[in-house]
């Protein structure tokens, strides 16, 4: 029989998973437990300071290759398939998940039960079933708690996640592309993960769950982060990793409401987790000192961080597993956070773009039908590491709504919900460019975070309304003339580069790419907001 330890406040058991024959089941371990099981089973080290270092093996990043959205009734309608969004078939996942409940059979799982949400009103709870102990942990720190002695005691998950990594499925048989796989049944409420050991696939199927089920709310989704300044000024930013989200939102100057994934309703801005998932690669307590803090606590889940195997000191300049190093911790870890999880409407909307070119300008301000072309446009460059097959170089891509792989609607949806809030709530939006300045990559160098810090402040600040701005020939968004602690140059980036002439190529090339990327939306969309990209030659 089945043994159970830990905190149970459920009548709603493994077996209504299909669960059976588990050897030990573990509920909503503490944090100090969790340290114990997963040291003791091998999974994990504790480091210098406190942090729990593990390694995630082949799986350093997200497999979005491995993702698939089973093809049923009650979602089918409302899924934008394609490339991001693939169909699985029902049959092959019923046989998988059969498959995956029975090698847990015998096995030690761990559960943890939250909500996805910190918004009462919209909040859903899950529950995250784990193999590991350490994952366990990792969506104790990722996800909202419940405080079981205000709420109700009874958990019953309206979705489910079951995380089995050292499962692999046989593609033949099966129907996935590889050994990996990330399934989501939006029917069964299930989600099923399997040959990865990296974390933030659980992250992601959550916030992918949320992206399906919000908009039906008439609540916009979000990959941004958020924060709110000393007079209850709420901002967004939104970015796919590497563009500054966590960076820039953890500001001493502001409360943190959360780094990576929003809801903006009819009652303002609300986080979706409980905690942060940072890049940790090179960071400095220097430039970034909120985060670099974080991973010398106690609590902190340190992901392919190298550590020396004597001294346990990290060395979090040490790329040599990955360069998507990564800390996951609670948002109570930063000193300055909102322990509501939410804020008010936002009155600056910030979109992060890390152009590899070095083309657009460090910042500029766009017209709400700009706004909604670069929203749709979700342009960046993916950083190398964050997806298994990324080199060292960054790749130039564009992803809508800043998240197109963990977006289930049409981009359109997500688009006009914003378009309405922006409206409604007299939103100023700007486009920030973390990426290069004075050339491409391997010529340029990357956009100092003093300098963008600077000007995300005076932006925040209501500092930049009443500067004058110039339209940038080529991509028409509006370039302030000066800022306070950036030198008036690095505004223009055609003043940066060396030749000129080479810049004004490869900008018109970078509108191109934007012009020919933006003809998929182009149907769904006005004139107004067609004729805010680019111009063409």
């Amino acid at each position: 029989m089945s043994k159970n330890t830990g905190w149970n406040p459920s009548s709603f058991g493994l077996e209504n998973h299909g669960l059976k024959n588990i050897n030990h089941s573990y509920w909503n371990l503490t944090t100090a437990e969790l340290y114990e099981h997963s040291v003791k089973r091998d999974e994990a080290t504790v480091a210098h300071l406190g942090p729990l270092v593990v390694n995630t093996g082949q799986h350093t990043g997200r497999s979005p290759n491995d993702k698939f959205v089973v093809r049923e009734t009650s979602s089918e309608k409302h899924v934008w398939w394609g490339k991001v969004n693939r169909p699985f078939d029902q049959a092959n996942f019923n046989r998988l998940r059969d498959k995956v409940l029975k090698h847990l059979e015998g096995k030690d799982v761990y559960v943890q039960d939250c909500f996805a949400g910190a918004d009462p009103a919209y909040r859903i709870p899950i529950r995250v079933i784990t193999e590991y102990a350490w994952h366990s942990l990792f969506a104790r720190n990722m996800f909202v708690r419940p405080d079981w002695n205000t709420q109700s005691a009874n958990h019953v998950p309206e979705f489910t996640v079951i995380n089995a990594p050292t499962f692999q499925a046989n593609p033949e048989t099966d129907g996935t592309n590889s050994g990996t796989f990330i399934l989501m049944d939006f029917g069964q409420r299930l989600i099923l993960i399997g040959g990865t050991s990296y974390a933030g696939e659980t992250k992601k199927s959550i916030f992918t769950l949320l992206n399906y089920l919000l908009p039906l709310k008439g609540v916009l989704s979000m990959h941004c982060s958020a924060n709110i300044g000393q007079d209850g000024d709420a901002a967004i930013f939104f970015g796919l990793s590497g563009t500054g989200k966590t960076t820039l939102s953890a500001d001493p100057e502001r409360q943190l409401i959360g780094d990576d994934e929003h809801g903006w309703s009819d009652r303002g801005v609300f986080n979706f987790e409980g905690g942060c998932y940072a890049k940790v690669i090179n960071l400095s307590a220097e430039a970034e000192p909120d985060i670099y803090a974080c991973t010398r606590r106690f609590g902190t889940v340190l992901e392919n961080v190298v550590m020396d195997p004597l001294t346990r000191r990290l060395d979090l300049n040490d790329g040599s597993l990955t360069e998507n190093t990564r800390a996951a911790y609670p948002l109570s870890h930063i000193a300055n956070f909102e322990p509501s999880g939410t804020g008010g409407h936002p009155k600056n909307i910030i979109m992060l773009t890390a152009d590899a070119y070095g083309i657009l300008p460090p910042i500029s301000k766009l017209t709400p039908e700009q706004a909604m072309y670069h929203f749709i446009s979700g342009y960046t460059a993916k950083v190398a590491g964050t997806e298994k097959g990324l080199g060292k170089e960054p790749q130039a891509t564009f992803s809508a709504c800043f998240g197109a792989p963990f977006m289930v609607h049409h981009p359109g949806v997500y688009a006009e919900l914003l378009r309405e809030r922006i409206a409604k709530h007299n939103a100023t939006c700007w486009l920030v460019n973390t990426g290069w300045s004075g050339g491409a990559y391997g010529e340029g160098q990357r956009m100092k975070i003093a300098y963008t810090r600077a000007m995300v402040r005076a932006a925040l600040s209501g500092h930049l309304a009443n500067v004058a701005t110039e339209p940038d020939p080529i991509f028409g968004v509006h370039v302030p003339i000066g800022c306070p602690d950036v030198p008036s140059e690095v505004l223009k980036p055609r003043n940066t580069w060396k030749n000129p002439a080479a810049y004004d190529e490869k900008a018109r090339h970078l509108a191109k790419l934007f012009r020919d990327n933006f003809e998929q939306f182009a149907a769904g969309v006005s004139d107004e907001v067609k004729a805010a990209g680019p111009k063409a030659d």
